[in-house]
């Protein structure tokens, strides 16, 4: 039997599209798997920074959504003031001062010249500034805090003299050693307080700052006179206005070292001042006597 002839087939122009095929298969699958790579490195890289960031922070991430943390703005505070040393005052400002305080003082003696010839006010200069010193009586009744129609005019005209000066005033009550026991007052230290807290409402109704006054109240103590006569617990009965000097006449700094115990002043030596005269001398203090007098209180 012949063998039957093999029938070669044509060859196809367009074989050449198989291996194109392939060969593009191949690239395609080379960059996936590049960037499956790429991205896993990515996120791993992610993952970590944010559990180094978590473990400083002390903060455990949320297992269902992460927000991002804001930075905050640092709040500045716009009334930071450095401190600066302080300075002792030159002689320019301490005569200054002493001259307005001279003068405050003057104002006030005429304006309560009347009240001075009959002894209940006294206006003296004192190194911590002008010293007014009011009778109780002229101010209140006994037992009482409240001001009458006569009192009100003379701490308006003390007011109107103050609220043109920029100094502190310190206003001080003062009670006899009687003890006082009411249902409003149980103490003298209320009483005390209550008339001078009275005076210094009276002074803010008449435009003078709040801030530049303080309230204080003595009870029976620093006495003036003795409390054994009517005479002298009458003078102990009184409300002490003091316009502060703003520079007082002598500055005492406590020495750092144990050893050294004299306190050195802390300013510089005054020039040569014309000495001012004593407005009204100070009275003599007398101790108070043991023994307390049963009468009524003030």
């Amino acid at each position: 039997m012949a063998r039957k002839k093999k029938v070669e087939e044509p060859d196809n122009p367009e074989r050449w599209l198989v291996s194109y095929a392939d060969f593009i298969t191949l690239l395609f699958a080379f960059f996936v798997v590049m960037y499956a790579i790429s991205s896993s490195s990515e996120g791993k890289f992610r993952e970590l920074t944010q559990s180094i960031g978590d473990a400083f922070r002390f903060r455990h991430p949320s297992p269902t959504a992460v927000t991002p943390e804001v930075p905050q703005p640092v709040a500045v505070s716009p009334e930071i003031v450095l401190p600066f040393p302080k300075r002792s005052p030159s002689g320019m400002e301490i005569r200054k001062e002493r001259e307005k305080m001279t003068e405050i003082g003057r104002d006030l003696m005429n304006a309560l010249e009347p009240l001075i010839d009959e002894g209940k006010v006294r206006v003296l200069q004192t190194p911590r500034g002008v010293n007014v010193e009011i009778n109780a009586s002229v101010l209140f009744a006994p037992a009482d805090a409240t001001l009458s129609s006569q009192s009100e005019e003379v701490l308006v005209t003390i007011a109107r003299i103050l609220r043109s000066w920029p100094n502190e005033i310190q206003v001080e009550g003062f009670t006899d050693n009687i003890p006082i026991n009411t249902p409003q007052f149980p103490s003298n230290w209320e009483l005390s307080s209550a008339r001078a807290s009275t005076v210094v409402r009276l002074f803010t109704d008449q435009g003078i700052v709040e801030e530049r006054m303080v309230v204080i109240g003595r009870g029976a103590n620093i006495p003036i006179d003795s409390n054994e006569t009517a005479d002298g617990r009458q003078r102990n009965r009184r409300v002490s206005l003091t316009v502060l000097s703003a520079i007082p006449d002598q500055v005492i700094e406590i020495p750092v070292t144990l050893e050294d115990r004299t306190p050195q002043p802390a300013v510089v030596p005054q020039p040569a001042i014309a000495p001012q005269p004593a407005i009204v001398p100070q009275p003599v203090i007398v101790p108070q006597p043991a023994t307390v007098p049963q009468s009524s209180g003030d």
